[in-house]
């Protein structure tokens, strides 16, 4: 028997790809059994194009034995089997796929679903196994033949006995090591558990010889074991079935099986696409956020299979961050694979997945928001921050896919509002979408600042969430119509009128806010006659991009920078208290800078941000008082 050498760089490639490739041991059954299933595939179809109608899935099935006493482990399919020259090119030259070679030679043909392509799976045995032996017999052939290889140093070929056609992979497991324990691929319950995993919708029946156990008969406390035949796989996976064919129920329960979840999903996305890239999509948005959604801890992805073949566990490629919360799979035969099934090249196909799963996922969120409130408010409690995360992420880049799908508490509605609902409401004559920020609602409610536009009828958008501004402020403008801070420049609430005389008043008591700012120092930009204040004597406004909200929410992260808004001192014209200060002009100017500084205090208060020296401002009170 002739020791042969690998071709061309196999040994290379052989070693890079046992030792790179693959990043789990237990991967080499995946493949091993895809490579049985793409040969009863081949067998299949090939019978059929002859006009064959013998075949059918359990005479097809795949058997695998285990022996511990040999520590072998044997994977044995009835498919169409390799002659001598198939195993010479198939297994003696790394990269050479058969099973591309048959795609290729039926190309046209649209019924066939071919797994494995690029011929390296095959050789992902040698990570468990210190030998391996492959008995194959070709169908229609009389002759059997037996391949063999320790590695990298080559392999035989020798004609062999074998009654059947189909092939017979037989590993001999290494030596276990102390990092390594390669008898566990001997207990039945691994090899059941890396099936189930990967393997469980191959289309033909998995089968192996289970031990069991019974009472004998007439013997209570007695028991024989015996042993059973138990298919390891279920086949048909649920997602290829249309959508008529199964209940909510059925979707429930595969739901909470495959993804570890106690509650039934809120919402299932469930079709079949063909086009520029085919697959079958069977997505949930859950009923509540798990308990790491918003940490570092928790990753985000969908389960790929390719033909039914798991992929991978968790791939992030198919969802954008903003979606993070959907959970599910996708199953496709176009998917490109570099080198292994377990390391995916990122290319046009899995894109234009991507693409079109986006598009999915925010016409359903969209749907549900039209038709099922009840139900996207619930969803919205749960994940709505992840969809205003998104954006404010990558400068706003996904601003109009999601700009539709955020709520915000409503002033005058009292309950969620989507933007599209505000902008709708909005009066002839009203400028602007008006916002206003706070720790809860019952805190924006009492600012000051709200009092006017509630005077007036005007809706008002309550942010209570971190990230809630600086979405807007990435947003800019909705349906045309321009976001306004409820403390921030002018709300375009004044006629021309009451500018003119606004801005008269402000020319006469230039004097008195200038004594004012320069008594607060640094503490605030300006001091100015307020255009948004009703029956309130003071509150605080802010200039530039930075809010008094942002600063809080900016100041409260790990690396604080110090971070301080442009504030503005606004005094009511129309309280009492104006023109107490308008008096003190002309009398005590002393008395006028602490005022200054108790309104200024006050302005703080209002808006929850803590006081340098609560002590200086008791003292300064209780002088007024007496």
């Amino acid at each position: 028997m002739e020791k042969r050498e690998f071709r061309a760089e196999s040994k290379r490639i052989l070693d890079l790809m046992i030792n790179s490739i693959y990043t789990h041991n237990e991967i080499f059954l995946r493949e091993l059994i895809s490579n049985a299933s793409d040969a009863s595939d081949k067998l299949y179809y090939n019978a059929l194009k002859n006009g064959s109608t013998g075949l059918d899935r359990n005479s097809l099935a795949i058997d695998i034995k285990l022996n511990k006493d040999d520590r072998t482990l044997t994977i044995r399919d009835k498919g169409c089997g390799m002659s001598l020259d198939e195993l010479e090119n198939n297994l003696g030259t790394i990269a050479r796929s058969g099973s591309l070679d048959f795609k290729r030679e039926n190309e046209k043909k649209e019924d066939i679903e071919i797994i494995g392509q690029f011929g390296v799976g095959f050789y992902s045995a040698f990570m468990v196994a210190k030998n391996v032996k492959v008995v194959s017999k070709a169908f229609g052939s009389d002759k059997a033949y037996c391949w063999e290889s320790q590695g990298a140093d080559g392999y035989t070929i020798a004609e062999c006995e074998k009654d059947d056609n189909g092939t017979e992979i037989t590993l001999f497991l290494k030596d276990n090591t102390e990092d390594e324990n390669y008898d566990e691929y001997l207990e039945e319950y691994k090899i059941k558990s890396i099936i189930k995993k990967y393997s469980d919708y191959i289309r033909y029946p998995i089968k192996m010889d289970v031990e069991r156990s019974r009472k004998v008969e007439g013997k209570e406390e007695e028991y024989e074991t015996y042993i059973e035949n138990e298919t390891l796989n279920s086949m048909v996976p649920i997602w290829r079935k249309s959508s008529s064919q199964l209940t909510d129920e059925d979707y429930n329960n595969f739901y909470m099986d495959k993804f570890y979840d106690y509650e039934k999903p809120l919402k299932v996305i469930h079709s079949s696409v063909e086009g520029n890239a085919t697959y079958n999509m069977m997505l949930f948005i859950p009923s509540k956020a798990p308990y790491n959604y918003y940490t570092k801890e928790y990753e985000k992805g969908l389960q790929l299979y390719s033909n039914g073949v798991l992929i991978m566990e968790k791939c992030s490629d198919l969802l954008p961050d903003y979606f993070s919360f959907v959970r599910g799979l996708v199953d496709s035969q176009d998917l490109s694979l570099n080198i292994s099934r377990e390391m995916l090249q990122h290319d046009r196909q899995l894109k234009i997945i991507s693409t079109n799963l986006e598009k999915k996922i925010k016409s359903e969120l969209l749907s549900m928001l039209k038709n099922d409130r009840e139900n996207y408010e619930k969803f919205f409690k749960n994940f709505g921050l992840q969809i205003k995360f998104g954006l404010y992420n990558n400068f706003g880049m996904n601003k109009e896919a999601l700009q539709d799908l955020v709520l915000f508490h409503s002033s005058s509605q009292n309950k969620l509002v989507s933007l599209e609902e505000y902008v709708s409401r909005m009066k002839e004559e009203q400028k602007y979408i008006y916002y206003a920020s706070g720790e809860s609602i019952a805190k924006i409610e009492q600012l000051p600042q709200i009092e006017l536009l509630k005077d007036k009828d005007y809706e008002v958008l309550f942010l209570t969430d971190d990230v809630d501004e600086f979405a807007i402020k990435i947003l800019m403008k909705y349906n045309e119509k321009e976001f306004k801070s409820i403390s921030e420049g002018d709300l375009g609430l004044e006629t021309e009128e009451e500018k003119k005389e606004n801005a008269k008043k402000s020319e006469d008591n230039k004097e008195l806010f200038t004594l004012m700012r320069d008594s607060l120092k640094d503490k605030v930009k300006e001091v100015r006659l307020s255009t948004r204040l009703k029956s309130h004597p003071v509150c605080l406004s802010t200039e530039g991009g930075i809010s008094i909200e942002m600063e809080k929410v900016l100041n409260q992260m790990p690396n604080d920078q110090g971070v301080k808004a442009q504030k503005v001192l606004e005094i009511n014209a129309n309280h009492p208290i104006f023109n107490k200060l308008v008096s003190m002009m002309d009398t005590d100017k002393e008395k006028l800078n602490n005022y200054a500084q108790i309104l200024y205090t006050q302005a703080l208060l209002i808006e929850g941000l803590s006081i340098e020296d609560p002590v200086a401002f008791s003292n300064a009170v209780c002088e007024l008082m007496v």
